[in-house]
């Protein structure tokens, strides 16, 4: 009997705010929620990027001004949801107006060549011969140079980006406050923050799972796609020796795409359970959740962690992706609206998934999944926000151009309707399902990627399924996009609003429809409409995935398949408790009194710690062990 993987907490960050408690989803449905709801997001969001301080039942603006809560969201609430979603890079970031260009002059010293990036201020520098010469970096764009004794400063030539638009977190969101951050590079400062999010979230305390299952049945699986390349991580190691700075002993391992995973089993859960890194391009997300449901429903692991934490929004980057034609450019964004009176567009719609578009808008996001078998969420009285009980992923096959898409992703869809029709049928495929697109809002895409839905849709008979895309909001955040698509997915089922593509104002004429219903805008069906979301990635390299979400209501409905009235009856009154522990951690993060979980040399183990005979090994701090009855699957070569 298959064990079934149903998503008990999640939660993170991205451009939308905080994951958990559907406070990212509700940041986008923001104009069709009741106020009272609206009123939760607005102080979430003050908190967060510390624009208010909650205490004694008073917030405290920060400028000192107390007032009760309608007077502070409705003194700053525009501005609060102005600091959200895709917009201009803040400069907390950098200044995508003077980025530093480097420009080589030639100094000579003794028979070594050196060059060096600086362009003098009162005068252009002639080649010379000194016999000492010194640079000092003051700062990115100032430095000075001793010649021969004789002081000069020197100003690093800048320039403006061509892409000023992102998927920023929160304006005035730092994670490196919240713990000893210790020169963490951005995104392992996000992955502390939105793992211990997700972990919190579900109301149940980490070590009551940790009592409840052996050391050896926990996973955490993740990743991002680039690894973490500021100037914290690998960014700083290939950047400091050519600007004169000190390379440390940081910049090469924090740098690492599997960070994020080393992260959560060192410094918040403890895990020596399974642990996994699969990097996918854009289907990251669903590669690591491959691995956590192939696990759970084997058996061989009875709880996961899955996530990914990319923070990719950097100069170099961003350069990057524009050369190859693949960020949406202010002067095109510009042309595609036909505006010659203005100098930027509106770069909130710089993301317009499957209308008229000239590229991708990069985002970051840390987005954290944990995932139960059925058996033990039901055990633990554990909030089931949905199951996941497949994801398919495949190869494009040969290829011209790597970065071109093929055919890997009609694979994975086809195969992902063929599976969700055998548990929901056919009217609850093609009548009750919704699409979250990959959308990323290139041209190519929104032709290769239509074409993909469309030609899956109709070979089931399909003739309006709705197709939606997180991108138009949050940005493409790269390995952690589909954690993005999966989190914002479940808000659907809180609050019976499937969020429409509203960036696009209309579809573009080479994109395919038949089959499909692609929403423009938002749209109320209900809590219990939808029985099932299939969530799709389309990555570079031909890395290609597609997950099958079932709604809370029909994972239910299967659970009580399994289960008797006694044993449910008995979920339900633990489930009480744990959901009422849920929003206590959501009003406390709302209020801003709820730090992430951070437990740097704490509970270190040794060899000498263990207790280890040949049928077990007993681990300090673990309330059940490790068993050595570990069979084979080859009796039959025995």
């Amino acid at each position: 009997m298959a064990r079934l993987p149903v998503i008990v907490g999640f939660g993170g960050i991205n451009s939308a705010g905080r994951t958990s408690s559907h406070q990212a989803y509700r940041r986008i449905v923001f104009d069709l929620l009741p106020s009272s709801i609206q009123q939760d997001v607005l102080l979430d969001l003050a908190t967060i990027t510390n624009m208010a301080q909650y205490k004694d039942g008073l917030w405290y603006t920060d400028r000192g001004d107390a007032m009760d809560a309608t007077e502070l969201v409705d003194s700053i609430g525009e501005t609060l949801l102005a600091r959200t979603l895709i917009r201009r890079i803040h400069r907390d970031l950098f200044d995508v107006d003077h980025v530093v260009l480097h420009k080589s002059t030639t100094l000579q010293s003794g028979h070594t060549d050196e060059k060096l990036s600086f362009t003098i201020k009162t005068r252009s520098l002639p080649n010379v011969h000194p016999t000492n010469w010194h640079v000092t970096a003051l700062s990115d764009t100032l430095s000075k140079v001793t010649v021969d004794g004789n002081l000069e400063t020197f100003i690093k030539d800048t320039r403006p980006l061509s892409v000023k638009a992102a998927g920023q977190l929160p304006t005035g969101f730092d994670p490196s406050k919240l713990y000893q951050s210790r020169n963490h590079p951005r995104g392992l400062q996000m992955t502390v923050y939105g793992a211990s999010d997700a972990i919190k979230s579900s109301g149940i305390d980490w070590e009551t799972i940790r009592d409840t299952v052996a050391p050896d049945q926990m996973a955490v699986y993740a990743a991002n796609s680039i690894g973490q390349m500021d100037d914290l991580g690998f960014g700083g190691m290939l950047k400091s020796a050519l600007m004169g700075k000190r390379t440390t002993s940081k910049h090469l391992p924090l740098g690492y795409a599997q960070m994020p995973a080393d992260f959560v089993n060192a410094y918040l859960l403890g895990s020596v359970g399974n642990v996994g890194t699969s990097i996918g391009a854009c289907a990251t997300y669903f590669f690591n959740l491959e691995k956590a449901i192939t696990g759970i429903k084997s058996g061989k692991i009875r709880v996961a962690m899955v996530g990914g934490s990319d923070a990719p929004i950097t100069p170099e980057i961003i350069e990057g992706f524009r050369t190859m034609g693949a960020l949406a450019e202010d002067a095109a964004l510009l042309a595609l609206d036909k505006i010659s009176n203005q100098a930027e567009p509106d770069h909130t719609r710089s993301c317009r998934p499957f209308a008229q578009n000239c590229g991708f808008t990069i985002g970051e996001s840390s987005q954290w999944t944990l995932l139960m078998d059925d058996e033990l969420a039901i055990e633990l009285g554990a909030e089931i926000f949905g199951a996941i009980p497949a994801v398919f992923s495949h190869a494009d096959g040969h290829k011209k151009s790597i970065s071109a898409p093929g055919i890997g992703n009609y694979l994975t869809m086809s195969k992902a309707m063929a599976y969700l029709q055998n548990i929901i049928g056919n009217d609850g495929l093609t009548q009750r399902t919704f699409i979250q697109a990959h959308g990323t809002s290139t041209p190519q895409n929104r032709i290769t990627e239509s074409h993909v839905l469309s030609k899956a849709a109709t070979s089931f008979g399909a003739t309006g399924i709705p197709v939606v895309a997180m991108k138009a909001f949050l940005g493409h955040s790269q390995g952690t996009a589909g954690g993005d698509q999966l989190h914002l997915s479940l808000g659907v089922w809180k609050d019976g609003i499937l969020p429409g593509i509203t960036t696009s104002h209309t579809i573009a004429d080479d994109v395919h429809q038949d089959g499909l219903a692609f929403q423009l805008k938002h749209q109320n069906y209900g809590k219990d409409y939808f029985e099932a979301a299939l969530l799709n990635s389309k990555g570079f390299g031909g890395n290609n995935a597609t997950a099958v979400l079932l709604s809370p209501q029909h994972t239910m409905s299967m659970l009580e398949k399994r289960y008797s009235p006694e044993q449910l009856d008995a979920y339900r009154v633990r489930n009480t408790t744990v959901c009422t522990a849920a929003e206590a951690y959501n009003q406390a993060m709302i209020r801003g009194e709820m730090l992430p979980v951070y437990k740097f040399g704490f509970h270190v183990l040794e060899g000498e710690d263990l207790s280890i005979t040949d049928t077990e090994i007993r681990l300090p701090g673990y309330k059940l062990p490790i068993n050595l009855h570990v069979d084979h699957e080859f009796d039959d070569l025995k």
